[in-house]
């Protein structure tokens, strides 16, 4: 099961993590959120200590919704601290999110989280 975070807890729970986020962002009435599921407790599993899921409900969460500028559910955003990495919509299908995922983590695994935060700061510039 996806731990969920609410406007209150996002922050810390997201910013202030010692590994990259994946939230789930979804609604109860969203069949294809809740189908995802399976797929997410998986990767969470097989990802284990190096990628933090967590699940925050767009219905509840009005705020986040806004500001992550959410266009359709279930959407998938990889956080690593305050920057968003990478972003997931429109569903095709378990195969396909499962490489995006696996993909995703690939990639933040080939350059330490210094590097990379440098690497993006010296962009911002």
């Amino acid at each position: 099961m996806v731990l969920s975070v609410s406007e209150r807890t996002f922050a810390q729970e997201v910013f202030q993590a010692s590994t990259p986020v994946l939230v789930h962002f979804w609604a109860p009435w969203c069949g294809l959120c809740r189908a995802l599921d399976p797929t997410l407790t998986n990767f969470e599993a097989q990802w284990a200590g190096k990628v933090k899921l967590l699940g925050v409900n767009a219905d509840q969460s009005l705020k986040l919704a806004t500001t992550y500028r959410l266009t359709s559910l279930p959407t998938l955003i990889l956080f690593e601290g305050d920057r968003v990495l990478f972003r997931f919509e429109n569903y095709q299908g378990r195969e396909e999110l499962r490489h995006t995922l696996d993909s995703w983590m690939l990639a933040t695994q080939n350059y330490p989280r210094t590097q990379r935060l440098q690497r993006q700061e010296a962009l911002n510039r």
